[in-house]
């Protein structure tokens, strides 16, 4: 199975929240006490982020963590990269030759090659700004998916002319 951290997850989590308001300087309490993350853990990924040029930071008393680009220009990618390293599916294809004893003689390499690709530029499609968490206006309740599905559905049918007969 293929799975990122938690680090990885909480750093989406904590990008999508400062993508809301890109122009943002938050710190890691505020971010912390927003997002309901552990405070370790989202200093840590701050410091990550910033360390690889994802966020900005700045001292002082109005100090804290902003994007270092708007949301769109930051990709999934990228993050995955600061946090976790480079996307590497299998060990002969993580840029280090030499790890397989199968190296000489793999037939499936190229395979490999070609599929991490794929999952590099599919990563590479997906910004922060795809991420960003979109609230309701305060005073409203949260609607989950489903509740929006299911207030859809009836308007969609309506529209497209079906009716449901009770009987």
């Amino acid at each position: 199975m293929i799975r990122m951290t938690k680090q990885t997850d909480y750093g989406f989590v904590l990008l999508g929240r400062l993508a809301e308001q890109p122009d943002r300087v938050a710190n890691a309490p505020e971010l912390a006490a927003e997002t309901r993350l552990p405070m370790p853990m989202v200093s840590k990924v701050l410091k990550l982020l910033a360390r690889h040029g994802v966020l900005t930071s700045r001292r002082g008393v109005h100090g804290g963590y902003g994007l270092a680009r708007p949301p769109a220009a930051i990709t999934a990618a990228e993050v995955i990269a600061a946090l976790e390293g480079p996307v590497a599916l299998t060990v002969c294809i993580d840029g280090s030759p030499g790890v397989c004893a199968r190296e000489p003689f793999c037939s499936l390499r190229d395979h490999w090659q070609r599929i991490n690709d794929t999952v590099n530029r599919a990563l590479a499609g997906v910004t922060v700004a795809d991420l960003a968490v979109r609230r309701p206006p305060p005073g409203l309740p949260a609607r989950t998916g489903r509740q929006r599905e299911r207030s859809s559905r009836p308007a969609a049918k309506k529209a497209a002319g079906v009716r449901r007969d009770r009987g």
